[in-house]
């Protein structure tokens, strides 16, 4: 199957809506395979081997919101042999102590267990409203997971009923995002960039490309000022975040060969946050966008390559090429199984765009099938 869909990968066109966008949404899932699927996976914690994300809750939305519910059961038992048991708790995280209790790994369970008993007890947007902000300097957490499996959950819950096993999404993303909470360093700021793509082009790598996420933040020296207008408002927040996931989408066709998983998040992880958008706050709009920039610009400066890779797919423009519709590319995304492939394929879609989609059909190419 992995080798159908590669070859399948030489197509270089897309086909989208009247106003340029691809259309791939289904607003809500009525076949309560979501449910299902999340019924499935309560047990399982959101890391395995120590370090690497539990990404099923993430997949599986993204595959049901796509029209791929039929595939779901079939993704999980293939996926299930990565998952492991949450880890047991050893004390309660309580509005008193939690400041001690923030950024420390060993507690994923006991931030898990505050996060359902503060969601059970109360509105799930009241606790999001209240944690999101204390949460945000520490987006890089996790490489930037427990902001995406919230923004997930979010997506959800906006679009559908507030059943129980959509509940207990956002509480297990805020308790992995508390738990692996990681500030990054003080960054001095560099000039002002023009736009969106002239910023992410300014972002300097980190001295040495080597290690992991944990390790890599700490060689960071500065980011361009951007948006250059500050205080931003919110709409404009809104828009700038939506130019972001645009740029970073379409930057990968050309840069992710540097480092085909990791880099997606650079595009994932501000387009979490544009997700969560609509159920917080508008004053918390502003510092969002703030967020988002840092966790996207984190990840290009520590793994993106130094120059680009012409990609001989990229089209310029809507009219090049064959055509293939973003419904296909997705349904390729899915088949492919591999969860940043999915994910990434479902943010492309987002963006809606050729080149953005392009971008999709990229990581398709690059990153190894899993089914």
């Amino acid at each position: 199957m992995g080798d159908a869909t590669t070859d399948d990968a030489t197509h270089n066109g897309f086909e989208g809506t009247h106003d340029g966008t691809a259309s791939l949404t289904h607003d809500d899932d009525r076949t309560g395979t979501l449910d299902e699927a999340l019924e499935r996976l309560p047990r399982a914690g959101p890391e395995r081997d120590g370090q690497l994300s539990n990404h099923a809750p993430m997949a599986v939305e993204a595959l049901v919101r796509h029209g791929q519910a039929p595939a779901v059961h079939r993704w999980i038992d293939h996926y299930r042999h990565k998952l492991e048991d949450m880890p047991g708790t050893s004390s309660d995280v309580t509005a008193e102590n939690w400041h001690e209790a923030l950024g420390d790994p060993r507690r994923i369970a006991d931030w898990t267990a505050y996060f359902e008993r503060e969601t059970a007890e109360r509105p799930w947007r009241d606790v999001l409203a209240e944690w999101w902000p204390r949460l945000l300097p520490g987006i890089a957490a996790g490489a930037t997971h427990p902001a995406i499996r919230v923004g997930h959950a979010v997506r959800t819950l906006l679009t559908g009923p507030a059943s129980a096993p959509r509940i207990v999404e956002p509480a297990h993303g805020l308790g992995y995002w508390a738990a692996r909470h990681q500030p990054l360093p003080v960054l001095t700021p560099l000039p002002p960039a023009a736009d969106t793509v002239a910023a992410l082009d300014a972002v300097p790598c980190v001295s040495e490309q080597s290690g992991g996420i944990r390790e890599r933040p700490a060689r960071l020296t500065g980011f361009p000022v951007w948006p250059q207008r500050s205080p931003v408002g919110p709409d404009e927040a809104r828009t700038r975040l939506e130019e972001l996931v645009r740029a970073a989408t379409h930057r990968y066709a050309t840069y992710g060969y540097g480092e085909p998983i990791m880099l997606v998040h650079a595009a994932t992880a501000p387009n979490a946050v544009l997700r969560v958008l609509p159920a917080l706050p508008r004053p918390l709009w502003a510092p969002s966008l703030e967020a988002a920039w840092a966790a996207s610009a984190a990840v290009t400066a520590a793994y993106a390559p130094a120059e680009p890779a012409p990609y001989p797919h990229a089209a310029s423009s809507p009219a090049d090429g064959p055509s293939v519709s973003a419904e296909e590319l997705f349904a390729r995304a899915a088949a492919h199984g591999d969860d940043h492939t999915i994910k990434f394929t479902d943010t492309a879609c987002d963006v809606g765009d050729t080149a953005a989609l392009t971008a999709a059909l990229r990581t398709i190419e690059l990153n190894p099938p899993a089914l």
